[in-house]
Parts: C-alpha cells; structure tokens; sequence
C-alpha cells in the first residue's frame, strides 16, 4: 500500500472521489461532512447541517452538486460551488445507510434502514420509485455503471438485484399518464412499491447479515461482504444469477466490499482492521494491510484514476495498490522501458516504438504478486558495442536481473534475451564497460562482471547506505543514504564528493555530465559533478520526473499536476499544466517526451521563452533579450518583478503599461524623464515627493523644483534655491511667505537671503521686540535701532547689551549655480560587462541588427539604444514639450492663484525654466568618459555562508533568517521560533563587527571569520563566526547544577531551556562537541521534565497524584546527587501519605545508591534504613496510584503519566521527549519549538561546506 494522504477525524462512515478534481468527501459520525484535496493535503470545506451521523455521501459526475444521507431520515443535496445545501429530500422513516447519484439520469438512490430503497429525482426533487422486498435494514444500494440495474444488501442475508427498466422507461422516455398518477396509485406505490422496478436476482448464500454488494464495472459479476467474515463473488446471466467462489480470511464483520477499477481485483475491508485485496481470476487473497488500532467501515475508488480510500475509527486514508511509475532509461536517440512483460524500444526521431525483448520467460514485466513489477531499468551507457540492461524489481525483497541483446537484433524488432542473471539486492547500477555495483542487504558493495561474478567487495563510507546511482563518469558511483548523496570511486575507494540532500529518490545528470539533478518528494537540488551544489528548489507537491534540455542548462521537470523548469541560478517557472502526471524522458527545443502511467509515448509542445530570457539575461546577450522582448509573449507581473529583482528596471519598462508601476520601474532605474511623465498621469503628490528625492539624488535641480513646486514644499523649496545660489527666486519665495502670513518661512528667506532689515521687521512684527532691536544693533542698522529704543522704553522694556565679539551672519556662498550636476553617461553594457565583452557585444550586434532594421528601425547598436525609451509613446513627447515650454507660475505651483500674488514679470517667475535635455546635461562629463568603467559589484560573503553550509546557525548569521527556519524545519520539525528568535538576532549581529570611518562617512562593516585561520581556506569557502559554541553551553549547564541544588526550579528550566534553544544554532569543530552538544541535548529535555514534574507536584491537593508525580521525578535520569534528592522527597512522600509499600520501594533505590556511603550522608542514610524497616512491617499502600517500578516505561511529556512498554507512542523529533498517540502534531512542551511524531533526520551538528 503506498499512502498518498491520511486524514485524522471522527470515524469516517462515507467516501466518495470528485471524478476530475483531486477532492475527496468524508461524511463523519459526529454529522460533520468534510471536503478534503487529497494531493494538497488541505480541508476545503465543511457541511454541518444533518443531525446525528452522517452514513453515506457522493459527488456527482458533472454538476457541482454533493448528496449525503444520516441518521437523521433526511437527504440532502448540496451545491460544493455556493457552499450551502440546495433542498432536503424527506420519505424515508429510520436511519440512511448509502446515496448515490446515477451516471446519466438525474436520481438518487438511497438505502435505509426501514428496510426500503428509494430512488429520487433530484430535478423535480420528488421520490420516483420504492423498492421494497427486504425484511431487515438496507445496508447499502448502488446502480451499475452502465446498465438499468441497482444491487443491495441487507441483514436479511440476502442480495438482490434490481431492474430499473420499466422505471426509465417511465420517467425518462415518456411521461405517466393522468390514470396512472393519482393519489391512490402514489399511496399504493409508498406501501406496497410498484412495479417500475422489480427484482431480477435474489442472491442466497451468507449466513449472516450482508453489509456491502458492489457491481463489477464491465462484467456481469457481483461481489458481496457480510458478518459471517466472508467475501463472496456471484456470477449473472441473462436468467440467473450463482455463487463462483466464496473468500475467506477476514476475522470479523467485513464492512465494504468491491472491485479494483482497473485490475481485476477484489478489495475489502474490515472490522477486524484490515484491508484485503484478492485476485479474481487465481480467487486468493494478494496483500492484506492492517491497522493496529482502527476498525475499517467503507472504501471508496477513484473512477478515473488508481487510487482507493478507506475510512475507519480516526479519520480516512487514500492510497494506491502499487506504484504506477514505468521503468524506463534514455540514451542517445532511444528510449528503453517496459509495457505489459516486455522490453520495448522507442526512437526519438522517427517514432517507432518497438518490442525487442520478451521478459515472460525471465519473471520480470509486472510480475506474478501485486507490487513486484520492475522498479527501475538501467541502460548499460558505457558499452557501444552490445545492449546491457539491469532491471531492478521489488522480488524478494528486491532484486535485479542482468539481460543483454546485440544491438543489431534490437533494431530489427523481437529477440531472445541471450542470458538471464539474477540476484538479490538493495540496489544495482552500471559502473564500466562490463562491470555493475550490487549493493547487497547487508550494507556491502559488490563489483560484479557480467558473468554475474564476483570481482571485489567494497565498504561504503556510511554504514546507512541504502541506494546505488549512476556516477556519471566510469568507475564512480551515487551512494545514498538518509540524509546525504556521496559520490564515490570504487577504485580508490575514497569519497570525492558529498551532498547534504535527504531521502533522494530519482537522479539525472546533464548530456554532457557536467550537472546532476537530485529529486527528493517535494525537493530538486542541481549539483556540478563534483557534487558542488548549485541551486534547490522546493515544491508543495509531488515531483515526477525531470530531464536536462540539449544545451545542459534548463532542467524541466514535472509534478503532478505541472512542467516546470529550473535554471542553475535558482529561477524556476512554469511552462505547462498537465491533466494526467507524465514522466518526462527527453527534452530537446520546444518538444518534450514523455510517458504516461499507461507507458503511451507522448510527445508535448512546450514553450520555454521564458527559461531563455532570463538565461540570455543571464549571460548578458542584450541584443536577444530585446529580440525577445519586441517578438514574443512574455508579459505579467512575474517577469516585471524579476527583471526588477535582478537589476534590470529598464528592460521591465517595456513590458508595464500600469502608470503606478512605470512610474515605480522609472525611478528604480532612474529615467526622470520617463517617472517626470508618468507623474503627470496620476494625481498623488507622494509621487512628486518621491520624483523629487530621485532628482535631487541625481543633482537635477529643474526637476527637484518642480516636484517642490507640484506639492507646494515651501520650505524645501527655498532650501533648493539657497544651495543653487537662486537669490532672485529666493526673493520671490520671501514675497509669498509674506503674502502667506508665515513669519517662520518668512524668517528663513531672509535670514537665507542676508537680509537684516528684513529680519528686523519680521521679529517686530512677531513681538520680539527686544530681539529685533539686538538685530538691528547688531548689524548696524541705527535708524531701526533707535525706533525700536524708543518702542522699548515706552513699554517699560530694559534695553537689551550687544555683545563687542558680534559678528554678521551671512548665508553660505553656493559651490555650483543654476546648472545641474554634471553625470558621465554610461552605457550599461559597460557596467555590466567588462571592457572585452562589452567590444565583442557591440560587434555581434550590428550584425543582429541588419535583420532587425526592416522589422525595427529603433534597434540600436547598443544597450543604450535598446533601452533609449524616447521613443515610448508620442504622448510621452508632447508632455515633455509641453513641460519644457511650460513658464506659467500659475500652471506650475497648481491652484495658487487665490493667493493673489504680484510675483512680477514673466522673465523672473519662479515657474520651471526650459529643461535640458538629458544628452546635453550629460555631455559635460569631460573626454575621459569613454574609457570610464564602472567596478563590477563582488559577490556579498554572507552569500558564501549560505552556500558553503547547511547548518542553520550560519544561515543566520548571514542574515538568511527564513533559510535557516526552513532548515530548523526539515531537520527538526521546528515549527515555533518564538523561543529562538534573540539567539538567531544575535547570530546576525555577532557575525560582523562596524569599524568607524571619516566623518560624514557610514561605518564600514567587518565580517567575521571561523576557519580563515587556516591559509588553504580561500574566502569563497569561508564560514561565519559564531556567537554560540560549546563551553558557553556548558557553563549554562553548571548554572542550571547550581540552581537544581538550589530548588530555584523556575531558573533550572530557564537555563536548560536556554540551553535546548541553543543547541541546534551551535556548530561542532569536533566529533568531540558533536557528541557532547546531543549529550546536552538528553540531560536537558531530562531536568526540564524533572522540573516540570516538580512544579506540577507543589500545585497537587490530591496525595495520591502528589506521589504520583514524586515517583516520576526519581524516573528522570538526574546526576546521583541530584536523584538522590528526588528519592529523599519521593521517600518522605509515600511515607507521610501512608504508602509503605512505594515508601520502602524508595528507601532501598536510596540505600542502593553510592553517593550514600559517604559521611555526610549518614543521618540521611540511617532515616532511610528506618522507614524502609518500618514500611516492611506495615506492608500495605494506603492509596492506589498510576505507579509500577517492575515495568519499564517513559513519561509523556504532556499529561506527566506514564507510557508502559508496548503502548504506541510518537516522539519529538528534536528533543525526543514521549507522547501518546493522541498528542500527534502537537508542539512538544518539552522544548517548546518541534512538531510532535514528524519523521525528520534529526539534529545537524556539524556545517558540511561544499567541496571545491
């Protein structure tokens, strides 16, 4: 059985499968009815309105429409679409057991327990039919698949067959008469039923209560299962029906019976919890899968596809019978794989596909047992002189078979197989010429010859290693074990690369073996040969397959329900969706090949423009990065926000016709022009602040001021002209703050200005009497000095003393008036590219663009031309001219004119002057710009970090925080990182260090290293400094001794628990630390339990669960010292509370302990020895407690009780604290941050850098 997804609920009584989309309904005993998509593993929906159980549920074939039946006498249908049920069908008097929608005709069937069959119209909703004849409840009633039948079963023992003939004749054909439906007729047909649907076969042969018959879906068979524990196959004619053959095995009542939609299989169910598939055509039973604790109630099968569900006590499963992936290998022009026990031969170019070998004689094809057919096929890449093919098979426990055939009988169509050799194994590939590697099940490599004889045994490095893969080069080989690829050679035995990848299920190097890509379930990861990783991906569903296009740099792959692609960069995209999973086998151009469950060759048209742009990107060819611009599709906010992210803003303005997002792609690359345009556009002043930051960054002073101006910024305005040197504008803006009223603004001209009068009179006119007479003193001003004497005396003011030091304050001198800053022009094929590149890119372009010419006479020579965007629009230019002519104050500072201002004459307005255009403001740059090259930007060292190792703690410190929690996540089921988050803040911080420059100057930051120290280690391997390591820990765990001594409990928990957090961002050196950081590990998770229990004990009233926990806590695996504390109270506990028996049990683990021989311990020695002699005396336990020494067993870490040996439990995969079953998929409470029962790899104590 090979589970595809498993859901926990109440007991599942009803299944059905939606026939296209990957949906599945769960109608539940609580009344609760579910709406699950199997393939993303999510709950969709949910219906809740029948009261008591729900029994039976169906989708229907076309319509969005969900029918379900409960305990409540009612049926429902629902519309899944609108979420809500569409009407309620009443008739039936006792409980439901099934529903069910007909195929072509609009009625539903319905099975009951007051002991009739009713069949429905759900159009009309009106009840058309009852079947009556049982004598006991109906347990289930279904039509057959294509002919007017219905098939029941009942606890009256029987089965019965039912002919719907005259029903269809009736209802669908042609209308009732007016005789015909009258109310008599309709009473009649409730109490006695009528004859529309009469009994064709009553099938006799159980001997207690049927529970399910199903129909076989294309011939006349029917199955059945009852409480006497059989399964039960009848045969029909056109006059009788009979019992063929009787299956026994079950062992209680069986549930649900039925048969396989594409075998010819029986499966059955079980409440005596298992799940048995039987062969029709041998009448034996194949495979039995069991459960250990639920009972199975129903079983459901997909209509199109190889998939079966069954629902018991806890939920529901959906699983397949065996693997439906073909085995299959590619090679040059030929595709080998098997279909129906042969070996077939497809060729690429011409289509044929052809039988070559026969494998009936050999056992292989799909194999004599249910799930032994070939698992994968190995083509033999390294002889050209004859064909060598290893098939590997589940036989046995897994075997491979060795077949050869010349290459002149494959082309020619069916041949015999010149020999067969078989053997046992774990995994086998080709190495050489005429050798394979076997990996036998003891662990051991075998070099076999093709005489199937041994040549050498080999060791592999990890003692795990589980799987064998091709090396890519003679000699070499894949090792897989759990959470790592090793590439290995067999010749020198020694390891020559090594990849953290777990659980790799499928690899597939590139045509030229240069890459290798690794397919987990959900993951792919691209490596060089030498296993230097390159990039990974992640996907939420499962990969199929993948194969490398024919230039080796486009890896395609397909899940279930897409092709995709992915680039050695990282950049992944979606080039189809696919109706059915497919097995991509080749790629070359724009077609894809491919296989499907069925082994058919398909052959797909792709495009993949996309994967080619960003690769021409990639590689700088800008000429075919505009070809394709202007002469494909390629458009969406995808490739707009990657052309962004990749520092490219100014190919991505050819694809934006949103103004927001031009305008946003303008400033990124800085074209003012273009954003200035846009602006105009969008009535949003932040865009005009924004439009104004940009410039003045650039030094664009006429666009600056008129941002300024279109947002009415006063005060950053006169700041502008101040640094310009534009007194005669700053005139002008000291005349509108006058007009305004506002004395501040009008301050700040003046005082910008060096106008002291002015400034006088703004400080009279304020009341700042005293400060404008020391102003007019001050800077000479004797007239207005006297007058603001006198206005000071008459007020009764003291004249205030100027200083003899004073001196006049003056606005600074600007550097640069008027013009704009002056820019070099740079192309960007020279900042991208060096100076070489940049000549070859010039050359390869004229020739590109004399084809160009005709279709675009725009194209350019070089980058710049390509990406000029004068030519945007022609509404673009008349803004622009429109701008430039613009010399209206008004127009240009917006609705001013209420403040009637007298701003003089045209000349001198403080409107935007005519712009210059880019060109020549860049111009000035001097002679020298031509052989000016911008430095190419290295790459980041924290990037090295992230490459150079797969622990989470140097993820971190490089600022990867979402990298390192998606590690803390695959390897310790890490779900909470609330306790983590300051150690993973500070392993950031404490990775760099600043150090201060000159002023005005940022702080230049540092990097800090670990194994620089080492004079081999160049920089692209380095890795970072990390704040957490060993002996800190260790001094955590003396303090956390200290405090337990101490009973300061909550400090001990606060310090382990420190500890725990910290142990999976520390690195070991050595296998020394690696050790002791899981040494740590097990003595933390024991004293946070202890103390955890010892809490939990001080807040007990009850004495009997106050010894309880007392006797747990003497179960932690404390330091002697400590236990014997834990036994001290454990002792004097049971003894106070009158427990003898559990007091002497206490008093003898104390005596036994050596810490007790000691002096100091004397008295606690001699208290010990009394009350285990005067416990023995008493002999009895005054309360009876959840406490058994004799058995061994582990506490769970939730409900602090104990989990005896035998009982079912799940674990933390970090901290390995013990559960019950029923706490599955919680947080741990031990450590605060895991997963409970998620099967991981477990902790990663060590980085393991990429080999260069």
């Amino acid at each position: 059985m090979l589970t595809k997804f498993e859901s926990k609920s109440n007991r599942v009584k009803g299944l059905s499968f939606h026939p296209i989309r990957p949906w599945i309904l769960t109608s539940l005993h609580n009344g609760v009815i579910q709406l699950w998509d199997y393939r993303m593993g999510t709950l969709l929906d949910r219906y809740d309105e029948h009261d008591g159980p729900v029994r039976g549920v169906d989708f229907h074939k076309i319509q969005p429409l969900i029918v379900s039946g409960g305990d409540d006498y009612k049926i429902k249908v629902w519309d899944y679409k609108l979420r809500r049920c569409l009407f309620t069908l009443l008739g039936h008097l006792d409980y439901i057991r099934t529903v069910q929608f007909h195929s072509e005709y609009p009625w539903i069937v319905s099975a009951s327990d007051d002991q009739t069959i009713r069949i429905w119209n759900w159009q009309s909703r009106t009840c058309i039919a009852v079947l009556t004849g049982h004598n006991h409840y109906v347990m289930c009633a279904c039509f057959h698949p294509k002919d007017d039948m219905i098939v029941s079963a009942s606890l009256d023992q029987t089965v019965r067959v039912w002919d719907l003939t005259g029903l269809r004749k009736k209802t669908v054909r042609g209308a009732p008469s007016l005789q015909e439906d009258t109310m008599v007729s309709r009473v009649n047909t409730d109490l006695f039923g009528g004859t529309d649907a009469v009994v064709k076969y009553v099938l006799e042969g159980h001997e207690r209560g049927v529970n399910w018959a199903s129909f076989h879906p294309s011939l006349p068979l029917v199955v059945s299962g009852a409480d006497d524990r059989q399964v039960k196959l009848w045969r029909m004619n056109e006059t009788k029906a009979w019992e063929v053959h009787t299956m026994t095995g079950h062992t209680n009542n069986v549930s649900c019976v039925m048969f396989h939609p594409k075998r010819e299989l029986i499966v059955s169910n079980s409440e005596d919890k298992s799940i048995r598939v039987w062969d029709i055509s041998q009448r034996m039973g194949v495979q039995t899968f069991r459960r250990e604790n639920d009972r199975f109630w129903i079983l459901a099968a997909h209509p199109e596809q190889n998939l079966l569900a069954a629902g018991h006590d806890s939920g529901m499963i959906v699983f397949k019978l065996e693997r439906e992936r073909p085995a299959y290998d590619s090679f040059s022009n030929f595709l080998y794989h098997i279909k129906d026990r042969y070996l077939r031969m497809f060729e690429y170019h011409t289509g044929r596909d052809l039988p070559i070998m026969s494998l009936r004689r050999v056992g292989q094809g799909q194999g004599t047992t249910l799930g032994q057919g070939p698992r994968f096929l190995h083509y033999n890449k390294f002889n050209q002189a004859e064909s060598n093919i290893l098939i590997f098979s589940d036989i046995d426990g897994g075997s491979y078979e060795l077949l050869s055939f010349s290459n002149s009988e494959s082309s020619t169509g069916m041949s015999e197989p010149q020999d067969s050799r078989r053997g046992v194994c774990l995994a086998a590939v080709f190495i050489a010429r005429n050798r394979f590697a076997v990996l036998e099940k003891n662990r051991q490599i075998l070099i076999k010859n093709f005489q199937n004889e041994i040549t050498k045994k080999l060791t592999p490095p990890h003692p795990t290693t589980d799987g064998l893969y091709f090396g890519g080069t003679a000699g070499s080989i894949l090792l897989r074990c759990e959470d790592r690829i090793t590439l290995y050679d067999q010749q020198s035995r020694r390891v020559t690369g090594e990849l953290l990848v777990p659980r790799v299920k499928y690899t597939f190097w590139s045509q030229d073996y240069s890459k290798v890509a690794f397919l987990t379930k959900h993951t792919i990861v691209i490596a060089t040969k030498n296993l230097e990783q390159l990039c990974s991906t992640s996907e939420a569903v499962r990969i199929k397959s993948g194969a490398w296009n024919s230039d080796n740099r486009i890896f395609i792959y397909s899940t279930l329900n897409h092709v995709k692609y992915l680039l050695s960069n990282g950049d992944t995209g979606i080039i189809c969706t696919l109706d059915v999973p497919l097995y991509i086998t080749r790629a070359v151009d724009k077609q894809l090949f491919c296989l499907d469950r069925e082994c058919k060759t398909r052959i797909l048209n792709i495009d993949n423009t996309e994967a080619l742009f960003k690769l021409a990107l990639e590689d700088g060819k800008y000429g075919e990065v505009m070809h394709m611009v202007r002469h494909t599709r390629l458009c969406g906010n995808s490739i707009i926000s990657y052309l962004q992210a990749k520092g490219f803003p100014e190919v991505a303005l050819h694809f934006v016709t949103d103004d927001k997002t031009k305008f946003n792609l303008a400033l990124a690359c800085g074209n003012i022009e273009v954003a200035m345009n846009t602006a105009y556009e969008i009535p949003d002043e932040t865009l005009w602040h924004r439009l104004g930051v940009e410039a003045l960054r650039q030094g664009n002073h006429q666009v600056v001021e008129m941002a300024y101006q279109r947002t009415k910024n006063f005060e950053r305005l006169s700041f502008l002209y101040l640094i310009t040197g534009n007194t005669e504008k700053l005139k002008k803006m000291l005349k509108i703050s006058e007009r305004r009223g506002d004395m501040m603004s009008r301050f700040h001209n003046s005082l910008y200005l060096g106008d002291a009068s002015e400034r006088v009179a703004v400080l009279e006119a304020s009341g700042q009497i005293s400060l404008a007479y020391l102003t007019a003193k001050t800077h000479g001003l004797l007239e207005q000095a006297e007058k603001l004497s006198d206005l000071l005396k008459s007020k009764g003011l003291p004249l205030p003393n100027t200083l003899p030091e004073a001196s006049l304050l003056q606005p600074p001198t600007p550097i640069i008036r008027a013009d704009n800053w002056p820019l070099i022009d740079l192309p960007p094929a020279k900042s991208k590219l060096n100076a070489e590149k940049a000549f070859v890119y010039r050359e390869r372009e004229k020739e590109t663009n004399k084809s160009l010419q005709e279709e675009n006479p725009a194209v350019g020579d070089t980058w710049d031309d390509d990406l000029d965007l004068d030519d945007l629009s022609e509404k673009n230019e008349r803004k622009t001219e429109k701008f430039q002519d613009n010399s209206d104050a008004g127009a240009a500072w917006g609705d001013d004119n209420d403040l009637d201002f007298d701003l003089g004459n045209d000349d001198e307005d403080i409107a935007f002057a005519k712009a210059v255009s880019m060109s020549e403001q860049q111009t000035t740059s001097g002679s020298g710009v031509e052989n000016y090259m911008i430095p190419m930007a290295g790459t980041p060292v924290s990037s090295y970090w992230c490459n150079n190792s797969t622990h989470a703690a140097d993820h971190a410190a490089a600022g990867d925080v979402e990298g390192a929690m998606r590690l803390l996540n695959r390897q310790i089921a890490v779900v909470n990182f609330e306790e983590m988050k300051h150690l993973l803040l500070a392993l950031f911080q404490g990775a760099s260090g600043s150090v201060q420059g000159i002023c005005s100057v940022p702080s230049d930051k540092s990097f800090l290293h670990r194994n620089l120290t080492n004079e081999k280690i160049q920089m692209k391997e380095c890795l970072p400094s990390l704040c957490f390591k060993v002996p800190h820990l260790l001094e955590k765990l003396k303090s956390g001794y200290k405090n337990f001594v101490a009973a300061q409990f909550l400090q001990v928990k606060s310090d382990f628990g420190y500890i725990l957090n910290a142990i999976p961002l520390t690195v070991a050196e050595s296998k020394s630390e690696s050790s002791e950081l899981k040494e740590l590990l097990e003595v933390s998770r024991e004293y946070i339990t202890a103390v955890r229990i010892k809490l939990a004990s001080a807040e007990q009233t009850s004495p009997a669960r106050s010894m309880e926990l007392a006797a747990y806590f003497t179960h932690c695996n404390l330091q002697p010292a400590h236990l014997l504390l834990a036994l001290r109270v454990a002792m004097s506990s049971a003894f106070k509370n009158k427990n003898y028996i559990t007091a002497a049990s206490f008093a003898q683990r104390l005596i036994e302990l050596p810490e007790m021989s000691s002096e100091r311990n004397s008295d606690l020695r001699t208290k010990a020895q009394k009350i285990l002699q005067k416990s023995q005396s008493f002999a009895r336990n005054e309360h009876d407690i959840e406490y058994d020494e004799r058995t061994p067993f582990l506490i769970d870490c939730f409900s602090l009780r104990p989990i005896y040996r035998g009982t079912s439990h799940v674990k933390c995969p970090y901290c390995s604290s013990a559960y019950l079953q029923s706490h599955n998929k919680k947080i741990c409470e031990t450590c605060k941050m895991s997963e409970v029962g998620v099967e991981t790899i477990g902790l990663v104590t060590s980085s393991i850098a990429s080999k260069h």
